[in-house]
């Protein structure tokens, strides 16, 4: 029935446009796409993500960030995302808890939680 993930949203505050493009866009690398002509007295971005999907963020007029519900975006290396945060001042918190697969968590700027994995997850069914 479901054939796969079409896009996430990210929620953000009023007037969020400039950091999303800077972190989404500069850091992370995503390339941003045209809104809806319809859909863009919104506000928000919208990003492509490598396999077809992508990410939007959405303004929201009470905004709380999101601590503990995240996206998590695979790498292929996990050292150069490391290395890139540094230079943009991003602080990463590694995580050793599912080793040996690495990742990191980190925060956009408006504090919403993210992951970042080197490859992928395991996948076990039950």
């Amino acid at each position: 029935m479901i054939s796969g993930l079409d896009h996430l949203q990210i929620e953000a505050p009023p007037g969020h446009e400039v950091q999303a493009r800077a972190f989404y866009g500069d850091f992370l690398g995503l390339s941003e796409l045209k809104k809806p002509l319809a859909l863009q007295p919104n506000g928000g971005v919208w990003f492509a993500l490598p396999g077809g999907q992508q990410l939007h963020t959405g303004t929201v007029p009470e905004f709380s960030p999101r601590r503990k519900g995240h996206p998590c975006f695979r790498s292929t290396d996990l050292n150069a995302v490391l290395v890139r945060a540094r230079r943009f001042g991003i602080e990463v918190q590694e995580d050793a808890q599912l080793a040996p697969t690495r990742r990191v968590f980190l925060h956009d700027p408006f504090g919403n939680r993210l992951e970042i994995v080197e490859g992928e997850h395991v996948t076990v069914l039950v």
